[in-house]
């Protein structure tokens, strides 16, 4: 195979001497600014008059902006693997994705051994070398929760734990030169990394047959290990030798190299800072054209070869190789490093088959018309929080708008904001907060804008201020057909009314139009309360939240009762004023409820209460099964059945949020979110769907209503609960004028209406 097709990648080897201290930084900085895409240092521990490398890489990283660093190469036998990948994946983090590991077994075992190293054989170095690479993958490999176990006979792992994972996916290259260690090259590294001046003609394509043929025997596609070669030489006038004169015979001399012999990254070796511009300026960007030029001509595309073990967790259904331009830079799928990032949401585990990630209006118009003509399930994702379930799944399509995050003031008059589907509730409130401006949401700020805010929204402030979707001026939505619309008051006001309640089932919103309210500082509680006996508690909180003003939001949580153990529930509420005697005051029915065992009262902003989440990828497991309710008043009845389905078991988080107020306000006709005269929103979470479903029916009675975003049952009687009959008639007819195909299906169905459209 004579061209690998791996995009040409040039790099510099610089000395990393002590003498004069800064002068390897010096380098690194000219060779970023010169374009190098790759600055790397030798490594030689055991060398007084050199820095120490890591440590020099670190300080490079710290010192440049886009340039990747690497040791060429790193002497394994004096640096442990295990912390030597954890090391590596905190540079590659710090750095910003920048950091690439070459490795080499050793050689130098004089030194080495002086400085406390092992000294091995050939044979047990090689050894060694796979038994490091399998460890540091291990440790590399975060979204594994079982310990790492290695049991090698030089570097034997026996439970570590795993991660941190690197920012992107660092390859391992390998310094080698004998059969058996290019051998392991091709079953086990990323690519392979000579010295020339080492080798005698011919032996590089030799070199590159032999992990060639290794590869092929370890099921791999050869393309998959990058070629990178360390070059040495001279510019002269005249021609005087290999790699010689002038910058025209570099580029005819280096040319087969590439082309003929596979090299992917061509690596200077010196420290001259002419030599080093000369090479950027008139034989790299030559070298660049003349490839570019044959591969077109011989019909060979440049790019990352996907490993045949990634190929092999592709998913039935999926034609993955047609996804649209625009997004095969960007789609995840299983096999592909950061697969365990965007597999799962905050309250669940998914095995997606595709998750295609927009980051623009476009990208998702192009994601949902492939999504739809594959014949699998598919989900739409903003934030990835999911307590409902649906925002992942087995086997499907994912499309995700993590990345249409913006928060824009429009118009700072009117308090007009615009907020970008994928956008966390924390950052929103962290944006909003210099302007002294909140905007109601949920409880939590690891939550999407677009699930919330399609579906209703009963945050701190909700009795004072409404749903979130009661401050919805316009919302920009990718209908089933591809069009982008701009819904609001007075455009597609129908749609504007679907969106608010049921706008999962309308399309894909991209970007909300708010206007936001004034809000100072709030008053912060968090008080456990004894609950032994449960349905008084419930029914004196439930009455002392119905008697408070507006201006007092109440949450409560209770767990399943634990043997010997009282009950405690915990009560967290916000008022809405930042005057202490006023926040004191309101609090204070809720004190008397029951023996007060703890309390936490502060002043906080907004964005204080909501900076409550974990930042990150979400890394949810199993399928937590929720119900939700929707409860007028919380009656003795009531709060006895609740009291019997905590003691069931089937319930490990029992939640009820006050409502009423300011959401009772708005007429029930306004929006599809309709259920405006409930006054609490009760929500139960299990393990078991069939013991708490079982559990459930107790209550079911108490109920008028539910709350989508905290609903997994999707038996078709759920769409009634969630939805009065007109209200449910009228979204019918609206689905099918605006997605007749009910393409928007797997996030609680309303079906279209028979004969509309």
């Amino acid at each position: 195979m004579p061209d690998y097709g791996h995009p040409l990648h040039f790099g510099t080897f610089i000395t990393p001497t002590t003498s004069p201290a800064d002068a390897a930084v010096t380098r690194a900085q000219l060779s970023e600014r010169l374009g190098y895409d790759l600055v790397t240092f030798q490594d030689h521990p055991y060398q007084p008059g050199f820095l120490d490398t890591w440590t020099l890489m670190t300080w490079v990283a710290a010192r440049t902006e886009r340039i990747h660093i690497s040791a060429n190469v790193l002497n394994l036998p004096l640096r442990p693997p295990a912390v030597m990948a954890r090391a590596a994946a905190s540079l590659d983090l710090l750095s910003g994705g920048r950091f690439d590991l070459a490795l080499g077994a050793g050689g130098f075992w004089d030194a080495i051994e002086a400085m406390g190293g092992r000294r091995l054989t050939p044979g047990q170095a090689v050894d060694a070398l796979g038994e490091a690479i399998e460890v540091i993958r291990g440790i590399w490999n975060a979204g594994e929760r079982a310990p790492l176990r290695v049991p090698g006979q030089y570097y034997r792992v026996d439970g570590a734990k795993r991660g941190p994972a690197p920012l992107h996916d660092i390859p391992i290259w390998v310094g080698a030169y004998k059969p058996r260690m290019l051998r392991l090259v091709g079953r086990s590294a990323d690519g392979w990394l000579p010295s020339l001046p080492y080798l005698q003609e011919g032996d590089f394509a030799a070199g590159n047959r032999a992990i060639d043929d290794a590869a092929e025997g370890a099921d791999r596609d050869p393309r998959e290990i990058r070629r990178l070669l360390n070059i040495s030489g001279q510019f002269t006038p005249e021609r005087s030798g290999f790699l010689r004169g002038p910058s025209a015979q570099w580029v005819e001399e280096l040319l087969p190299l590439i082309l003929d012999d596979g090299a992917g990254t061509l690596i200077l070796m010196g420290d001259d800072p002419a030599t080093l511009e000369r090479f950027a300026h008139e034989v790299a960007p030559e070298l660049r054209e003349a490839v570019a030029r044959e591969r077109h001509m011989a019909n060979i595309d440049a790019g990352p070869v996907r490993s045949t073990v990634a190929l092999s967790q592709r998913r039935d259904g999926i034609d993955y190789d047609h996804l649209p331009a625009s997004l095969a830079d960007t789609a995840i799928e299983p096999g592909d490093f950061g697969y365990t990032t965007v597999r799962s949401t905050y309250m669940r585990g998914g095995s997606p088959g595709l998750v295609l990630r927009a980051g623009s209006v476009d990208e998702v118009v192009d994601a949902l018309r492939f999504a739809t003509a594959q014949p699998v399930a598919m989900a739409v994702r903003s934030g990835g929080h999911g307590i409902s379930g649906r925002s992942t799944n087995d086997g499907g399509i994912i499309i995700d708008v993590g990345a249409l995050n913006a928060v824009d003031v429009l118009d700072e008059a009117a308090r007009l904001v615009r907020i970008g589907a994928g956008a966390r509730w924390a950052d929103v409130a962290a944006a909003l907060h210099p302007f002294g401006w909140a905007l109601s949401s949920g409880d939590y700020g690891g939550v999407g804008v677009g699930g919330l805010a399609t579906a209703g929204g009963i945050g701190w402030l909700a009795r004072d201020h409404g749903l979130t979707i009661d401050h919805l001026v316009a919302v920009e939505v990718v209908l089933a057909d591809g069009s982008v619309v701009r819904a609001s008051a007075s455009q597609y006001s129908d749609l504007f009314w679907a969106m608010r309640g049921a706008g999962a089932n309308f399309g894909i919103a991209t970007h909300f139009d708010f206007i936001v309210d004034e809000i100072a500082d709030v008053g912060w509680a968090h008080l456990a309360v004894d609950a032994t006996d449960t349905a008084a508690f419930l029914q004196g909180w439930g009455a002392a939240i119905e008697a408070a003003p507006r201006d007092v939001t109440s949450f409560m949580i209770l767990g399943r009762p634990r043997l010997g153990q009282q009950a405690v529930a915990q009560v967290m509420a916000v008022v809405n004023s930042d005057d202490p005697d006023t926040i004191v005051a309101r609090l204070q029915p809720f004190a008397g409820i029951s023996p007060l065992l703890g309390q936490d009262l502060q002043l906080k902003s907004y964005a204080e209460v909501m900076a409550n989440n974990a930042p990150g990828p979400h890394q949810g497991q199993g399928d937590p099964v929720s119900r939700s309710g929707l409860l007028e008043h919380i009656t003795p009845e009531f709060a006895q059945a609740a009291t019997r389905l905590l003691e069931t078991g089937e319930v490990h988080f029992f939640q009820i949020r006050s409502m009423g107020g300011a959401i009772s306000d708005v007429a029930a006709d306004a929006t599809a979110f309709a259920h405006r005269s409930a006054n609490f929103s009760v929500v139960a979470l299990g393990s078991d769907r069939d013991g708490l479903n079982a559990a459930w029916d107790d209550l079911y009675a108490h109920f008028d209503g539910l709350y989508l975003s905290f609903e997994t049952d999707l038996r078709a009687e759920r769409i009634e609960d969630a939805f009065p009959a007109a209200t449910l008639a009228r979204l019918r007819e609206l689905k099918a004028r605006y997605d007749p195909g009910n393409v928007f299906r797997d996030n609680f169905n309303v079906a279209p209406a028979p004969g509309e459209g």
